[in-house]
């Protein structure tokens, strides 16, 4: 009769029965991994980081490329936001490929069109930003904290800006303030937890100094004017074509006695995007052609010319199909992209200590456990899903344990609790096999979010494993 361990499946702690020599193995990368995430803070300066890291491991733009060279490293690059990455295998593309796609953007706040304002009536004499946050946040969270501000400004002449303020020691930050607790019982005691803090009331303090002419209307957004105008060459109609965002400043730090946990700003989904990049970055010459996507605005339902429902990731195939068969006819490519098998690569909802309640746990991402496979995501029934085969499952399933990578499989909460999605259903329109596949976040959206130092090694070897694998 088989041994009982043979029938029952139960994932057990990834640090269980690592090695020293294993474990200096993960901080390394984990190490390596917080250098990246402090330089990330934003799709822009994500898309550049990983930019110059393929650059640095030969990986060069795809039109360079005149024919088919199995081992040659590619890419394609879009608007500055989004990274496509290609490892030309020795079978022809239109038998499929192994695909991994990521996200760079995460939660964050915007600043609306027009953002400076300073109110006349209140005589407080401070500047401030008016903004829109983007993505799922909770408000609340975002007020106490050093920001910094990124991005890029198109000036009046056409010339472009890139802002970035913060990142250096001796630049300025921006914060928004919040009530002191004395004052707060009945303003926002009585509040519900969506409105702690309302989204108008994300106000971003940017200046205090007013200008010397006591005549001058609003003298400290005016100062704040006269400062843009003198260091960056800006005036306040330039705001208008801007893509400025504030972002924690806050450092990645290792957290806990152990240094089990790495803490830090814009893991969901940049902890992701990193390790697969990382692991097509590993892998040598193979029978399948290796992609990896790491793409914008997923937090925003993938909308807009640099999400994955654009056309970019597509035409970067179609393009890779010409180079390996010229003269290539669409139908060729519709086969190509649903022979490909594809994992989504984003992250799930590790089991909160204070909040177990929200999960069931025998189906629950627990934080150290390894890898979370998660079959579906959506809402409500399964809404808005993609869902992944019995057979899919099974493949990937093999592929990690073959490898000896430790995996664990979830869900995104109780049923009914609430629910969330993912680029999956996306790909999944174009016949393709994919699954959801990353590690579990502590924390997930906030300015600080933590993941088991186990688990983000883990990711990266699962998705080497999974980009090397030969399709049955």
């Amino acid at each position: 009769m088989p041994a009982k361990k043979q029938l029952t499946f139960e994932p057990q702690s990834a640090w269980d029965g690592a090695a020293q020599a294993e474990r200096q193995k993960w901080y390394r990368f984990a190490q390596e991994y917080a250098w990246f995430l402090d330089a990330a803070r934003t799709e822009r300066l994500a898309t550049a980081e990983l930019k110059a890291l393929v650059g640095k491991a030969g990986f060069v733009p795809l039109e360079k490329l005149k024919k088919w060279k199995p081992g040659a490293g590619v890419f394609a690059e879009n608007r500055g936001k989004s990274l496509y990455l290609a490892l030309l295998g020795k079978e022809n593309i239109e038998n499929g490929f192994n695909l991994i796609a990521s996200h760079l953007d995460a939660p964050r706040l915007d600043l609306k069109q027009r953002p400076l304002y300073q109110d006349p009536t209140d005589g407080l004499n401070m500047a401030l930003f008016r903004t829109h946050y983007y993505g799922g946040i909770k408000k609340y969270q975002w007020v106490n904290l050093p920001l910094g501000l990124f991005g890029r400004v198109v000036r009046r002449d056409g010339t472009m800006l890139g802002l970035a303020i913060g990142l250096e020691k001796d630049d300025p930050c921006f914060a928004i303030t919040d009530l002191l607790p004395h004052l707060a019982k009945k303003e926002q005691g009585e509040r519900k937890e969506a409105e702690v803090i309302r989204g108008e009331e994300l106000l971003i303090i940017c200046g205090g100094i007013p200008v010397a002419d006591p005549e001058a209307k609003h003298r400290v957004k005016l100062a704040a004017l006269e400062h843009l105008q003198r260091e960056y060459g800006l005036e306040e109609e330039d705001l208008v074509s801007a893509e400025l965002e504030a972002v924690p400043l806050t450092p990645v730090r290792f957290v806990g006695f152990d240094r089990s946990f790495l803490g830090g700003y814009g893991q969901d989904d940049k902890i992701c995007s990193y390790t697969s990049t990382r692991a097509i970055l590993g892998l040598g010459v193979q029978k399948r052609t290796a992609l990896v996507a790491c793409v914008d605005k997923e937090e925003i339902g993938s909308e807009g010319n640099t999400g994955i429902q654009s056309a970019c990731l597509v035409n970067f195939i179609g393009d890779l199909m010409e180079l390996s068969k010229p003269g290539c006819r669409e139908r060729d490519l519709r086969r190509c992209l649903a022979s490909a098998q594809a994992i989504s690569a984003d992250v799930n909802a590790a089991v909160e200590p204070n909040f177990k309640q929200v999960h069931e746990l025998s189906n629950a991402a627990k934080a150290g456990f390894g890898l979370v496979l998660t079959k579906f995501t959506g809402h409500g029934g399964k809404r808005e899903a993609n869902d992944a085969s019995a057979e899919f499952m099974g493949t990937v399933r093999e592929i990690l344990n073959r490898a000896g990578v430790p995996w664990q499989a979830a869900e995104l909460g109780r049923v009914d609790e609430g629910g969330g999605g993912t680029v999956a259903k996306f790909l999944a329109r174009y016949g393709m096999d994919i699954v959801d596949c990353g590690p579990g976040l502590l924390s997930m959206h906030s300015p600080f979010e933590l993941v088991s130092v186990a688990d983000l090694h883990a990711t990266y070897r699962g998705y080497a494993a999974f980009l090397a694998h030969e399709s049955k």
